[in-house]
């Protein structure tokens, strides 16, 4: 045997020693692959999942949620951008949490303004007045202030989320185990984009503006200002950029962030929603139709 044999073979293990600490063991709550396997396929049959895996961490949740959303990618295409969930004080305490959450938006989720969908979209469907923003610059997680967020995005855009809770018993649901779900992201409604502008007024009218859900007879279902989104929508923006480059995601340009919730609104057939911005300019509005 050659004497620099040992040394070689040293360096091999020392080398795939380094390999292996590239990837680390998944922490002790991820979701099996097989438990992600049945969740994708409860999803694509609008199937109620069974009650979470007990004792789930939010390390362990985030595991399984990347699992859930490369399972996904088969059936609702690429990844489009992403979304704010929990996004207020009040829903974070009821689901046990002390920060938003964070969910993955795939392309075939996302419909256009005056969408007709089934009211049975999924196992535990609903619908939320929300808001999202379509990225201009990667330097947008160098922002700290709704300002400097808005100098680097294309655009604002009104939206209806339509998410699915998909839980068989939703009193059981916590912050973890939602977040394991993608944060419940299933469809949402796109409204007309509304070019990103850089001045104060702009800024002021996100925060200030009202966001008003209506039925078809204008009846109000539901009404939140600007503000309800950590004190100011784009705030929602500057937490997932810094999320995201935790995790060593680079936002690009076109992608698309959803803000959070301005409200949580029942569905049933043959029922419209309509979400009006009012302050934003032009007062837009966004609509869909459950069949």
């Amino acid at each position: 045997m050659p004497r620099s044999y040992p040394l070689q073979l040293g360096l091999a293990v020392t080398s795939l020693l380094a390999g292996c600490a590239v990837a680390p063991p998944e922490p002790p709550t991820c979701p099996s692959d097989a438990e992600v396997a049945a969740k994708v396929r409860a999803f694509v049959a609008l199937q109620p999942l069974a009650d979470p895996t007990p004792g789930l961490t939010m390390d362990g949740a985030a595991c399984g949620a990347r699992k859930f959303v490369a399972g996904l990618t088969a059936t609702q295409g690429k990844v489009v951008g992403y979304k704010a969930g929990l996004t207020t004080a009040a829903v974070q305490q009821r689901f046990g949490v002390s920060a938003p959450i964070r969910g993955v938006l795939l392309e075939k989720m996302l419909l256009k303004d005056g969408a007709e969908v089934p009211a049975k979209f999924g196992a535990r469907p609903f619908a939320e007045p929300d808001l999202v923003v379509e990225v201009g610059s990667s330097a947008i997680h160098d922002a700290k202030t709704p300002a400097e967020v808005l100098a680097n995005l294309r655009a604002v855009i009104p939206f209806i989320e339509l998410p699915d809770l998909m839980s068989a018993d939703p009193s059981k649901v916590t912050g973890p185990a939602i977040a394991s779900n993608n944060v419940g992201a299933r469809l949402g409604v796109l409204g007309a984009p509304i070019p990103a502008r850089t001045d104060a007024a702009f800024a002021d009218a996100l925060q200030k503006m009202t966001v008003k859900a209506t039925d078809a007879s204008g009846k109000e279902l539901s009404s939140a200002p600007g503000a309800a989104i950590l004190g100011h929508p784009l705030n929602a923006v500057v937490w997932l950029a810094a999320d995201l480059k935790k995790d060593g995601i680079t936002l690009k340009p076109g992608d698309l962030l959803s803000l959070g919730a301005f409200g949580n609104l029942q569905v049933a057939p043959g029922q419209s929603i309509r979400v009006v911005y009012d302050g934003l300019p032009g007062n837009p509005v966004v609509q869909v139709r459950f069949r």
